[in-house]
């Protein structure tokens, strides 16, 4: 398994942090000049940046070289990135799960990881500025995540 973001604060962050402490391969692209709502994406995190691009075009390219995209947010209604993520997993015929706390998003992940094999996983979701929760949540659904994916090896 790998998980890839684009490094932006809230869920990319906690998802690349969470692949670090539990020393699960992670990566992704990042805008030219690693840049999020922070300032500049801290070099331990392993992504790469994308020669002249910035947040829709680093978009595109995770949600195209992943096998599918998790896209995890507090609200029920995505905006902004995450709902242009979903877009583009759409346009590219990828497995894409959008889950928030209000809905029974267990059984939605352990189904959609029953019924797709992936591998490398991209992690979206709002920045930690529109969402202060995401963190959190993140974690806790990518802890669940793992579960079920070690179950189905």
């Amino acid at each position: 398994m790998k998980i890839v973001s684009g490094g932006q604060t809230g869920a990319d962050r906690a998802a690349l942090d969470w692949a670090i402490e539990h020393g699960i391969e992670h990566g992704g692209w990042c805008p030219e000049g690693r840049l999020a709502e922070d300032g500049v994406i801290p070099a331990h995190y392993q992504v790469v940046e994308l020669a002249g691009a910035g947040y829709r075009a680093r978009t595109k390219a995770n949600v195209r070289d992943s096998d599918a995209t998790l896209i995890i947010s507090i609200a029920p209604v995505l905006t902004s990135g995450s709902r242009q993520t979903q877009l583009f997993a759409q346009a590219f015929g990828k497995p894409c799960q959008h889950i928030y706390p209000a809905m029974d998003w267990r059984h939605a992940i352990e189904a959609w990881l029953d019924s797709n094999a992936i591998q490398v996983l991209n992690i979206a979701g709002p920045r930690a500025s529109s969402e202060p929760e995401i963190s959190s949540f993140t974690t806790e659904v990518l802890e669940f995540t793992l579960q079920i994916y070690l179950q189905n090896l």
